[in-house]
């Protein structure tokens, strides 16, 4: 009979908790980490998230892809899909990629590619805008014959609202702010204090965001390359025309494709056709060969389109930071008062505290005069009203030498 018990040496190894069901350490099934091995990690990678479909004829339609099955079908990298999760915070970013344009602009996450958009739904209603905004623009640019390509014409509509709402959100807070400053101005309080600080908050964070669009936009127009990435069509037919002629036919009969027992990414591995991945593999080297001094002609079209937006950015950006400013120079207004004020109180205290030390004088002499001893001076009434108007007399002489001190070292202001 089969003896199974626990050998002594592992009987002291722990449990992996990431171990799947049905692994025997001691050769006993431990069933206790169900849905939480490798194959409850790999059900929840896969999960799927609805998606908005929008192909290049303007029909829109919501179909739910998991993660894997998304990257095969854009031939993205894992990290690109990341930018796109809203459970992550990542700043603005526009890629360009070999078959896609990875957008994620404030509320606009999509993936565009040549001939459809696959755009992430949102609960406020912003990819519903997007979608109806772009198969009403589809439809009309075939009506009228516009030769833009579909994925500038996706990534401008993407550019045009994200512009859109930051000025809106701008202005907002443009006619939130200045009455609030300007009341500040005129009455200083804890509550108009209070105010002014959130909103000092929301303008530091929508300004933070603004810049984060302008420096990509800025960075995007700097770079013919990534901009040269991003002509999908163009790529497509060149890469339908290529197919089709004799170098591919050359490259087929030569066997210069990738061999079958050649590693290959995960995600190309599963979809079993080699034959694409190596004519992909055999047009880069064509598109490689052609060289980069043709990518300067053919980006001033997007160029074009991306300096448009970048002026209306700017323009937000501009009015951002002129409330900035606005809000600073309110600030150094009310510190200019606050310490006027003070000066006020230190010139008062300077004041009281001379006049003091003048009615101490005074108290003085009543003191010694309220002593019980007898002396002449009591004697004649009229002495009494001598030793008053002296004591008065010289406690005010003795006040005036302080207030010329002080006029004389400028304690004081003087008025004109």
């Amino acid at each position: 009979m089969e003896d199974r018990r626990t050998p002594p040496f592992l009987a002291s190894i722990p449990k992996p908790a990431s171990s799947p069901e049905g692994v025997r350490f001691d050769g006993v099934v431990n069933p206790s980490f169900h849905g939480f091995g490798a194959s409850g990690l790999k059900k929840r990678g896969q999960s799927g998230r609805s998606w908005i479909q929008i192909d290049s004829s303007g029909n829109s339609q919501v179909i739910t892809l998991d993660k894997i099955a998304l990257l095969r079908r854009c031939g993205l990298p894992s990290r690109d899909f990341r930018l796109l999760d809203p459970v992550f915070v990542y700043p603005s970013t526009i890629l360009g990629r070999e078959n896609a344009i990875v957008v994620s602009l404030e509320q606009v996450r999509c993936i565009i590619m040549a001939d459809e958009v696959l755009l992430m739904r949102s609960s406020d209603g912003s990819s519903t805008h997007y979608e109806s905004e772009l198969c009403q623009r589809v439809r009309r640019m075939k009506d009228q014959n516009d030769d833009l390509p579909f994925e500038f014409k996706s990534l401008e509509l993407a550019l045009e609202l994200v512009s859109a709402s930051l000025d809106s959100q701008v202005t907002e807070l443009e006619v939130e702010i200045y009455p609030v400053l300007e009341e500040l101005a005129s009455s200083i309080s804890t509550t108009n204090l209070e105010h002014v600080r959130r909103l000092k908050s929301h303008l530091l964070a929508l300004t933070h965001r603004v810049q984060k669009v302008h420096d990509e936009i800025e960075q995007l127009m700097d770079d013919d390359g990534d901009m040269a990435e991003m002509y999908l069509t163009e790529k497509k037919e060149r890469m339908e025309a290529y197919l089709s002629t004799d170098g591919y036919l050359n490259n087929i009969q030569s066997g210069n494709w990738v061999s079958q027992s050649a590693p290959v990414s995960p995600t190309c591995s599963s979809t079993g056709q080699p034959e694409k991945d190596s004519s992909n593999m055999s047009f880069s080297k064509h598109e490689s060969s052609r060289g980069s001094s043709t990518r300067g002609r053919h980006v001033e079209e997007l160029e074009m389109l991306l300096e448009a937006y970048f002026v209306g950015i700017d323009n937000t950006l501009s009015k951002l930071l002129s409330l900035k400013e606005y809000i600073d120079d309110t600030e150094d207004f009310i510190n200019i008062k606050l310490d006027n004020v003070r000066n006020q109180l230190i010139q008062f205290e300077l004041l009281l505290a001379a006049a003091t030390f003048v009615v101490t004088l005074f108290a003085v002499v009543t003191g010694v005069f309220g002593m019980n001893f007898e002396d002449s001076v009591f004697d004649t009434a009229s002495n009494f009203n001598w030793v008053l108007i002296i004591s008065s007399i010289s406690c005010a002489v003795i006040y005036s030498c302080f207030l010329l001190y002080f006029k004389h070292k400028k304690l004081l202001p003087t008025y004109h």
